[in-house]
């Protein structure tokens, strides 16, 4: 099962996602959908095919959408939280042979976009950084085996909160 858990960015870029979606993209391709069945014969009507089917795209991703935000629980910074890695941390961490990365722990629907630092709080390497601080040694399990981390610096995004 995965988590319900996000950043308050990350639930911004959803909530962004779902308001473009609803209000740009789907009217417009819903008048080219209208305007294709208008020309007559569907069946061979490659603009009708094609707009129908990502009309049915964005349909499906409007409802998972706002399925999935009435179920997220957004995680704000925390005072308690500073000097540990918690969820929404941003993590620098190094190994032995001088390889370094910057994390940072985030919930599943945060990873669809791709972003290279972006790790899933499900992942194990999140889970061995949960409530550790800097200087502590990590030992995390990996497909080639045990590989040891160092943790070098951890960092929060403080946002102001919203009124909405």
């Amino acid at each position: 099962m995965k988590s319900n858990l996000i950043t308050r960015s990350g639930h911004d870029l959803l909530v962004a996602e779902l308001q473009q979606l609803w209000r740009e993209e789907r009217p417009e391709v819903t008048k080219k959908v209208t305007w294709a069945a208008s020309l007559g014969d569907r069946s061979e009507n490659a603009d009708y095919q094609y707009n129908k089917q990502l009309l049915r795209k964005i349909d499906r991703r409007v409802r998972y959408l706002g399925k999935r935000l009435e179920e997220l629980r957004i995680v704000d910074f925390a005072p308690e939280q500073e000097g540990k890695v918690y969820f929404g941390a941003w993590v620098e961490i190094e190994n032995d042979e001088g390889e370094s990365k910057t994390l940072r722990i985030v919930g599943v629907d945060e990873i669809y976009d791709h972003h290279p630092q972006h790790i899933s709080i499900d992942s194990p390497m999140a889970r061995a950084l949960l409530s550790k601080q800097v200087d502590d040694e990590v030992e995390v399990m990996t497909p080639l085996g045990k590989k040891l981390w160092y943790i070098n610096s951890i960092r929060y995004e403080k946002h102001e909160i919203s009124a909405n």
